[in-house]
């Protein structure tokens, strides 16, 4: 695998494993790029280990996962979760203001879900196939769409202030 490979690998995929950390700490983007930049490093450093059992984006989801749990193994998640709803956003235009507000409300009910949970959600919302999801996490295809189902209700739950 060349710099070159890597390098499209990279711009494959980078956005949408800064979204993935994104979820992961409940909007923050700095911990977020340094999470990603985290999950590159990994990804070059094992290239040369990479079975091809499964698609690179796949292969690289799975560490990402892995990279941002151990993250949260390491911090408080409430205190993460304060700081990020406390953020001065006074510079922003009304509608801009509002609009990262529904960003942080959704940031932080995804928070509040398990691991496994969390992880399916943000693949999902990223666009990902619910068959690649599937193979990410290493359950069936139809558990997938059940657990979707179940997650968006909580969700939308949660963003109206009820319980999850």
């Amino acid at each position: 695998m060349t710099e070159l490979d890597f390098k499209k690998i990279y711009d494959d995929n980078y956005s949408k494993i800064m979204r993935l950390c994104m979820g992961y700490v409940g909007g923050d983007s700095d911990i977020a790029k340094d999470l990603t930049q985290e999950v590159f490093i990994k990804v070059w450093n094992n290239l040369s280990s990479f079975r091809q059992d499964s698609q690179v984006s796949t292969w690289i989801y799975r560490i990402a996962i892995n990279t941002c749990l151990m993250n949260l193994r390491k911090k408080k998640p409430l205190e993460l979760m304060e700081r990020n709803l406390s953020n001065d956003e006074s510079e922003n235009s009304e509608e801009q203001f509002e609009k990262e507000k529904k960003f942080k409300k959704m940031y932080a009910c995804i928070h509040k879900l398990g691991a496994t949970n969390k992880a399916i959600i943000l693949m999902e919302l990223e666009g990902l196939p619910q068959k690649e999801i599937a193979d990410v996490m290493g359950l069936n295809h139809e558990a997938i769409r059940t657990r979707i189902h179940r997650i968006k209700n909580q969700l939308s739950k949660c963003v109206t202030n009820e319980r999850i």
